[in-house]
């Protein structure tokens, strides 16, 4: 098997370091991450300026840019003597949980959504800490998820997000399938002033607040489960299309 790995940390993130030591037995292990942290830039492209993909191993190469162009890059920019074409992207292991709402701004989960928008098999996966002290522990509970897709294709347009507790393992409650909680950042977008006097503000100080719901992924990892939510990228509400198609399907432009 040929596994890509990378993540929105960087390139040398310990989150990276522990997955791919992990994934150690199940064949080629190739590094394409970004060069700085890119948490938070969701499913950007770089567009406005030319990328630069270096080689900073055999195996690991670094990108100025953003986790989606790590994975575009690594698809199509890598050198073709390379023969690098993977059979699973994995991202990961994220500082910090991506759960819930989370999902939509997390450059991890976008980097597998890149990976399954181009047909790849993909997985995201982050562990509920920003200093986490059981990475090698979550990158095994990793390496079981991986090994079942052996057994367990995922279908076309859909990939996994995983959030682990940071626990040792033997203290993990077990795997849990999740769908998404909910929540809102409530704190205030801080001003403040630079050293000249003019403006500029700080988002996303606040803890976020959780909608405590049963069976949520965010709900789960904090009872020390591991939590698996399949995601797929067809946003159209099926439900309501019906619905919708009657007030407004047809409408002239011009009254």
């Amino acid at each position: 098997m040929q596994i890509l790995l990378t993540n929105d940390d960087g390139w040398e993130a310990e989150g990276l370091k522990a997955l791919r030591a992990a994934l150690a037995g199940e064949g080629r292990r190739v590094v394409v991450a970004p060069e700085h942290e890119q948490s938070g830039v969701s499913h950007a492209l770089t567009l406005n300026r030319p990328l630069r993909l270096k080689r900073r191993s055999a195996e690991v190469w670094s990108v100025d840019g953003t986790p989606a162009d790590c994975v575009l890059l690594a698809l199509r920019g890598l050198p073709a003597s390379e023969g690098f074409r993977p059979d699973l992207i994995a991202s990961g292991i994220n500082h910090g949980a991506n759960l819930g709402d989370d999902v939509l701004y997390s450059g991890t989960v976008a980097a597998a959504m890149e990976g399954s928008l181009l047909g790849i098999p993909s997985i995201a996966f982050s562990i509920a800490s920003f200093r986490p002290t059981h990475l090698a522990d979550a990158s095994l509970v990793a390496k079981l998820i991986v090994d079942r897709l052996a057994e367990h294709p995922l279908p076309k347009g859909l990939l996994l997000n995983v959030n682990l507790p940071d626990l040792p393992r033997r203290e993990m409650q077990g795997i849990r399938v999740a769908k998404l909680g909910s929540r809102q950042y409530e704190g205030p977008i801080e001003e403040r002033q630079d050293p000249r006097g003019q403006p500029y503000y700080w988002v996303g100080g606040s803890s976020p607040v959780w909608r405590t719901e049963a069976g949520t992924d965010q709900a789960l990892v904090h009872s020390g489960w591991v939590a698996v939510t399949p995601l797929h990228l067809d946003l159209t509400d099926y439900a309501q299309l019906e619905a919708v198609t009657g007030w407004l399907d047809g409408l002239p432009c011009v009254p």
